[in-house]
């Protein structure tokens, strides 16, 4: 269906690309270490991370804070060509230096040291082939409309001065771009519009893939713009052709839940929807693939030595961390302060869902369970020594919701997010979020707060809400991390 998303959660800017019977998708990762998840399908539904492109410190650096917050990776783009898997993307936070490039041999990593393509400011690179074997780097241009140069995509030195390319259709920031070539037409695909409700696809084509462009007659050829559709703000696409002949579209989208103005709160996640060629030009059908709910659940104990590749953190990388413990479970160095509101070493999962339980059992250790989408907004249940207090950060309010004292109890913390949709009147958030203790008899609920505090359209940004795991002051020992996508009491 078009209005269940192929990767639920914070995954925007999809891009992606065949290899055999094989497709790689890859999404923007923004301030989050490590940078570029990957993932790997046979049949463009059914997904698997498969690790994440920039994953060392001399590939990716970010910053923690709210200094940090909406820096990092944006809009990433694969590409597989003469054997090898390319990657192009911008560090917003070096965006001087122009964009990098990475290739591996295996999409599973590990990935080349990047280089940098000086001389190209601006976001979202592109890169593509003619047939002499000439790589075009395409860009969005901070100054307006679609840049493009030739480079060496080994070392990243242009071969050619950047110029304009396209324009647009005069919708508001063309970004996003990618060009492929079918048949005689070389084709530019775009977003436009902004990355909000006014958020589109459109595309234009040439004889070469240096231009001149004309424009489609039925551009945007994708938008949901002043509709009534469950998704919302789709654009930022890429295009894939199957091994029958036939072709599919990954693009981004939200979905927006309560009261107007309605909020999302997971985040830009990509959908898929089918192409049809007519007269050599793309037609969107939207409801080509028949996409289920996606089964989010895991129940991670970490038995050994590797994180899977889920795991992130805001700014700095987990595994410097987040270090096996004797016994199994995770040992978790010392995150911020107690009273500190700025997360240092936050061990998270992105939110998928729009009902979601999540329970984290620490034996040993002063820690905080949070669900944040920022360090300005956030909720959490923090545990020092036998208190537990529910604590909520919006903006410069910094409250505590609720206490709960008990020796030798609270080593589970949980919390859920509830649905609203059955709860009377005109001013519901999204969803609910109760937050409490794990007991014998199940989630003993000490606070519950509106969830349009950690949405986006209150957050403002362009991640969505993660979920995790700081040890305070001291060191903390997890011993398991259960995510369900469901309101029932965690087991």
């Amino acid at each position: 269906m078009a209005d269940q998303p192929i990767l639920p959660g914070f995954h925007p800017d999809p891009s992606i690309c065949r290899v055999g019977e094989d497709f790689y998708l890859v999404t923007s990762s923004f301030e989050f270490f490590p940078g570029v998840p990957l993932f790997a399908s046979r049949d463009l539904v059914a997904w698997e991370q498969v690790g994440n492109v920039l994953d060392r410190a001399d590939q990716l650096q970010v910053r923690p804070g709210q200094a940090g917050a909406d820096g990092g990776i944006y809009a990433p783009t694969i590409r597989f060509r003469d054997g090898r898997f390319w990657m192009t993307t911008t560090n917003i936070g070096r965006i001087a230096e122009g964009h990098l490039i990475v290739h591996a041999d295996d999409p599973a990593g590990p990935w080349s040291t990047p280089v940098s393509t000086a001389g190209t400011l601006g976001v979202d690179p592109d890169l593509a082939w003619d047939d002499d074997g000439t790589c075009y780097l395409t860009w969005s241009d901070p100054f307006g409309g679609i840049a493009q140069a030739t480079v060496d995509p080994l070392t990243g030195r242009l071969l050619s001065e950047p110029r304009p390319l396209w324009e647009g259709t005069g919708l508001a920031h063309p970004e996003g771009p990618h060009l492929y070539r079918r048949g005689s037409w070389w084709y530019l695909l775009v977003a436009e519009g902004g990355t909000g409700p006014g958020h589109a696809v459109s595309v234009a084509r040439a004889p070469g893939p240096t231009g001149p462009f004309e424009t489609c007659p039925a551009n945007p050829v994708l938008t949901h713009r002043s509709t009534g559709h469950p998704v919302q703000s789709t654009g930022h696409a890429d295009l894939v052709e199957l091994a029958d002949g036939s072709w599919a579209m990954v693009h981004l989208g939200v979905r927006p839940r309560g009261s107007f103005p309605k909020y999302h709160v997971n985040g830009r996640e990509t959908f898929l929807a089918g192409v049809d060629w007519v007269d050599d030009w793309p037609v969107v059908v939207e409801d080509r693939f028949a996409v289920p709910l996606v089964d989010t659940a895991f129940d991670d104990g970490f038995p050994g030595p590797d994180l899977h590749p889920r795991w992130i953190a805001p700014g700095v990388d987990p595994r410097s961390f987040a270090q096996p413990a004797e016994g199994g479970g995770i040992r978790l160095l010392p995150g911020r302060a107690p009273e500190a509101r700025e997360a240092e070493r936050l061990l998270a999962v992105r939110t998928r869902d729009a009902e979601w339980t999540v329970a984290a059992t620490v034996p040993a250790g002063d820690m905080a369970l949070v669900l944040r989408a920022d360090d300005a907004h956030w909720v959490a249940l923090e545990r020092i020594g036998d208190d537990v207090s529910v604590r909520m950060v919006v903006g410069p309010l910094d409250q505590v919701l609720a206490r709960h004292t008990g020796p030798g109890t609270a080593a589970a913390l949980a919390m859920r997010a509830v649905g609203t949709d059955g709860l009377p009147g005109f001013r519901k958030g999204p969803d609910r979020i109760e937050l409490g203790v794990l007991e014998d008899d199940g989630l003993r609920v000490l606070a519950s707060v509106d969830g349009r505090y950690l949405s986006t359209e209150v957050a403002g940004g362009f991640t969505g809400r993660v979920v995790g795991v700081e040890a305070l002051g001291g060191e903390a020992l997890l011993s398991r991390f259960a995510y369900t996508g469901s309101v029932a009491d965690p087991v």
